[in-house]
């Protein structure tokens, strides 16, 4: 009687590849395998030093295809919603690089910025670096959300509405007051009026003063009007720095002050060319 050769952990991955899979989880190829935990760590371990396997998180396994070899990982947007499934936790892909993937953005964006209710720590892969930033209430951004095709798949990209409001709203890592405005020039001519004043309730008042201000600033006026309509309903509309980053600063000029948008302005901003 022959007997049936056990398959391998290296013919796992091909197998998966072949089937247009990148991703797998720990406990799917143990079953699949019918080996033990230790064992298939111990195959897994193997190939991560060939560089052929990446581990992510825990559990979570994503296969290195012979041409990603050198780069030491496939583009994370094949495998963002299995790992974030396997999280267990709603995302979607914004910020700068959602601006990229609409067409919107005037340099290499190095980091691949994912929003989410969980806080994660970053990761590397490869040449990738996958950050994470923490947004609770992302129920109420679902009709912003939307599904991007890949080789591979999809995956949650935010609209260009939200990508918008997201770069003011996480400023600190969107880059100059200068390249935000730059990419809102491209980016605010792909943006809905109505969608924007949708989402509008779901921001602060102050991402909302500035992004109005920017808007009219790159010459994308129906945009900013559907957010200074919105603006309307509000009694009271503090004074908010264009830029946040410029509240300290002594400086000696006086900055200008937007009464459309109740921004103070210390200096206008440059766009790149």
């Amino acid at each position: 009687m022959m007997l049936r050769s056990r398959r391998t952990l290296a013919s796992y991955l091909t197998d998966l590849l072949a089937g247009g899979r990148i991703s797998f989880t720990r406990d799917e190829a143990i079953a699949e395998l019918e080996v033990t935990s230790r064992g298939f760590l111990a195959a897994a371990k193997r190939l991560q030093k060939k560089g052929q396997l990446l581990n992510p998180r825990h559990g979570f396994y994503v296969v290195v295809p012979p041409q990603y070899l050198v780069r030491g990982a496939p583009p994370p947007q094949w495998y963002i919603d299995d790992l974030m499934e396997h999280e267990g936790h709603p995302y979607y892909v914004g910020l700068l690089k959602a601006a990229e993937i609409h067409g919107a953005s005037h340099q290499a964006v190095m980091q691949f910025q994912i929003v989410t209710d969980k806080r994660m720590p970053k990761i590397r892969a490869g040449r990738s670096i996958l950050s994470f930033f923490y947004r609770k209430e992302i129920g109420a951004l679902s009709g912003a959300i939307v599904d991007h095709k890949t080789d591979t798949g999809r995956f949650k990209l935010s609209s260009p509405e939200l990508t918008g409001l997201d770069l003011l709203r996480y400023m600190h890592v969107t880059g100059t007051i200068d390249s935000i405005a730059t990419v809102l020039s491209d980016l605010g001519a792909k943006m809905k009026a109505h969608e924007l004043q949708k989402l509008a309730p779901a921001f602060e008042r102050s991402v909302i003063q500035r992004l109005g201000y920017l808007l009219d600033y790159v010459k994308h006026s129906q945009a900013a009007e559907s957010l200074h309509a919105y603006l309307q309903n509000e009694k009271l509309l503090p004074w908010v720095e264009l830029d946040p980053s410029k509240r300290s600063s002594k400086t000696r000029k006086p900055p200008e002050r937007d009464t459309r948008w109740n921004v103070l302005v210390h200096r206008r901003p440059e766009l790149d060319q």
